[in-house]
């Protein structure tokens, strides 16, 4: 049941709030006119207390500030949360400490303090090198304040990430080409590049519903800009190692590899998501949504204000073999039939190699470049039919 220690563990804070929402995001961010940032510190030490004592004796491989937009939160606030970390476990000597950041003047004037703190990688949501797609997309910040903030931040910290949206309303190969190319002559050893999807509930998903956002990508196009970036990523240095992530070798986001590889990590903040193997059993953790009924059911009994799913051991496999299948270096088999109980089938299995969407090599199995763009129906595949192994 150390299953976990495949990949390490790692610790999740969610700050909620910014300062609008776009019109894209479905994340749980809220906007909120006053927030008393005492009383959130306190409440994430509390927190922070309460699974520390679960995974007493555990190295810390990584601590990740989401949102949300954790630059709005006081550097204060993230000391004060990284001080009563680093009092509750022994922290790993390469842990890696990342905090998502806006490239907004007041956000880029925190980043001093943050490193103080004790962040070493930051991500920056820059979203688009475009003024007219930023303001389609709802970001508050210009071109100009990106470029700046990009610079403060890789003058500042050990290592940056720069986030970019694609597929976005009438953009052409060219362009994309032409932008993608500006952001890789930052030199960010880290590139998270996210095809724009309408999720329902969101603005766009309502304007969407009422045929009122116009110029999105046929599938066709959509195709064509996944494989220009991989072409372009991949001759620049920084190839994927996920589907959406890209990076010079070495300088992979080890947080995210904790939930891609399946390790442990715990979620701190409204509506934190966590898997934590306590007691010899994998639970699926999920905190209160809303930022009040959080803060206030935490500081008056923390713990309350989250609900823990024990996993099976099919709902286990089923997520590694969904995770691992996103990343480069691919799935065990072995490890799959270990959580399963048994192994992929293989009438199955040896189906989509002859389809030529996943190879495999001894115990590992990747998706090759058309199958990652067909995850969904691989999954799908293997995973009806493992009954029948």
């Amino acid at each position: 049941m150390d299953d976990w220690r495949h990949a390490g563990f790692g610790l999740y804070i969610h700050w909620p709030f910014c300062q609008s929402k776009c019109p894209y995001c479905d994340f749980n961010s809220h906007v909120a006119a006053r927030i008393d940032q005492s009383r959130w510190l306190t409440a994430f030490q509390a927190e922070i207390d309460r699974i520390g004592a679960l995974t007493r004796g555990r190295i810390l491989n990584s601590v990740f500030f989401g949102g949300g937009t954790p630059s709005l939160m006081e550097a204060a606030t993230v000391q004060g949360i990284l001080d009563r970390i680093r009092a509750t476990w022994t922290l790993a000597n390469d842990v890696e400490i990342t905090l998502e950041a806006n490239p907004g003047s007041v956000e880029a004037a925190r980043f001093d303090g943050y490193a103080k703190a004790g962040v070493n990688r930051v991500s920056l949501g820059i979203q688009s090198l475009d003024p007219d797609d930023l303001r389609r997309l709802g970001r508050m910040h210009s071109v100009d304040e990106a470029k700046a903030a990009i610079a403060i931040a890789q003058s500042t910290f050990q290592r940056v990430s720069i986030d970019l949206i694609y597929a976005r309303q009438n953009q052409t190969l060219a362009a994309w080409r032409d932008e993608l190319l500006r952001a890789l002559d930052f030199g960010t050893s880290h590139l998270s590049l996210y095809q724009l999807t309408i999720e329902d509930g969101t603005v766009f998903g309502q304007m969407h519903a009422r045929n009122l956002l116009r110029g999105l990508p046929e599938e066709d196009l959509s195709a064509d800009l996944f494989e220009l970036t991989q072409e372009i990523t991949g001759a620049a240095g920084l190839p994927a190692y996920e589907v959406s992530n890209h990076a010079r070798p070495g300088d992979e986001s080890r947080h995210n590899l904790i939930y891609w590889r399946m390790g442990d990590y715990a979620g701190i903040g409204p509506g934190a998501h966590g898997r934590l193997t306590l007691d010899s059993a994998r639970f699926a953790t999920e905190a209160e949504r809303m930022p009040v009924p959080w803060l206030d059911r935490t500081l008056t009994a923390p713990g309350s204000a989250e609900h823990r799913d024990r996993l099976s051991p099919e709902d286990r496999a089923s997520e590694y073999l969904m995770f691992a299948l996103r990343l480069r270096e691919g799935a065990s088999l072995d490890r799959y039939a270990a959580l399963a109980g048994q192994p992929l089938p293989q009438i199955t299995l040896d189906e989509v190699i002859e389809l030529g969407l996943v190879t495999r090599d001894g115990d590992r199995m990747r998706t090759t470049e058309t199958g990652v763009m067909m995850l969904n129906g691989i999954l799908r595949a293997l995973l009806a039919d493992r009954r029948s192994a």
